[in-house]
């Protein structure tokens, strides 16, 4: 049995060489993507020799702003609908984590750090304290989430209340993860995966985590597409894959002590409803608002929908 599981492994691994020439999918310098996706209000911030791309909208008396932190291959984009519907009351704030979007890989200062949730907290952390922003409400989605929570465990003066979307952190089962984050993990298919995007692999990817795949939109898979294929991002996701513990730390989660809304999409395929539930166990006072036709982004599958429910929250 081992020497056929080596056999089919050798196998997989010529086919791949094979056809990487068809789906060859070269890394795009920052500069050829800003006009198209970062037009203004975007705006880039120096930390240090670090770049963070990020929009800062609404009015500028708000005391406490709304700081919006995307997903596992998102961009500040994903949070457009909210953005919209919030900023005619609210600062808003969002941004592009390190390896995702304009941002890119963790450079500068922040060069060799482990793209970890920790580290990502710290990073966020740092962003807000270059802004001059002492206090924030923040919301997060699936790694954003986790960034949220670990913030407000480990800052708790720095935030004033908590929005986890599908927000990662508990344990999950094998069948939960990604095939994608799977192959990034074995370390000879993700290098191969840095030098390919075809994509038909975006659109697969978005269609599993709406709860309806008719919402997935052409320009939805070029914006993801696009921006994945920022230099250094495909390299600093493998990385992350690799660096990935589930569960790390997610005791801190009953350190959180602020007002809490968890709001999740009863079809999330990747991280179950019943998480919602555990985020509510372990945090005193938390709120729970399911969408049953929604799935792991109901944020910008359902952006008036969703955005409702968080102006009611923040009110």
């Amino acid at each position: 049995m081992g020497a056929l599981l080596l056999r089919l492994f050798g196998l997989l691994l010529l086919l791949s060489a094979l056809a990487l020439p068809l789906v060859r999918a070269p890394d795009r310098p920052v500069d050829t993507l800003v006009a198209r996706w970062a037009p203004p209000p975007s705006q880039f911030l120096d930390l240090g020799g670090q770049l963070v791309h990020f929009r800062d909208e609404g009015p500028r008396q708000d005391p406490v702003p709304l700081l919006l932190l995307h997903g596992t291959s998102a961009s500040l984009h994903t949070w457009d609908g909210w953005v919209r519907a919030l900023r005619g009351t609210r600062r808003v704030i969002s941004l592009d984590l390190p390896a995702f979007g304009l941002t890119g890989p963790f450079d500068g200062p922040y060069a060799g750090r482990p793209y970890t949730g920790e580290q990502y907290a710290r990073f966020v952390l740092d962003v807000l304290d270059q802004l001059k922003l002492p206090r924030v409400s923040i919301a997060g989605n699936s790694l954003g989430g986790e960034v949220a929570w670990r913030i407000a465990a480990s800052a708790p003066q720095r935030v004033e209340r908590l929005i986890l979307v599908d927000a990662a952190g508990y344990q999950r089962n094998v069948a939960q993860i990604p095939l994608g984050w799977r192959i990034a993990r074995v370390p000879v298919l993700g290098r191969v995966a840095e030098h390919v995007l075809p994509q038909s692999f975006i659109r697969e990817g978005l269609s599993l985590v709406m709860g309806d795949p008719a919402h997935v939109t052409e320009a939805m898979v070029e914006r993801y597409h696009e921006l994945t294929l920022r230099e250094g991002n495909r390299a600093a996701l493998i990385e992350r894959a690799r660096q990935w513990t589930p569960d790390e730390g997610v005791a801190q989660v009953r350190g959180v002590t602020q007002p809490t809304l968890v709001l999740w999409g009863g079809r999330d395929r990747l991280i179950p409803p019943a998480t919602a539930q555990r985020f509510a166990a372990d945090i005193p006072g938390a709120q729970v608002q399911v969408f049953d036709d929604l799935g792991h982004i109901p944020h910008e599958e359902d952006p008036a929908r969703t955005v409702a429910v968080v102006q009611a929250f923040l009110k």
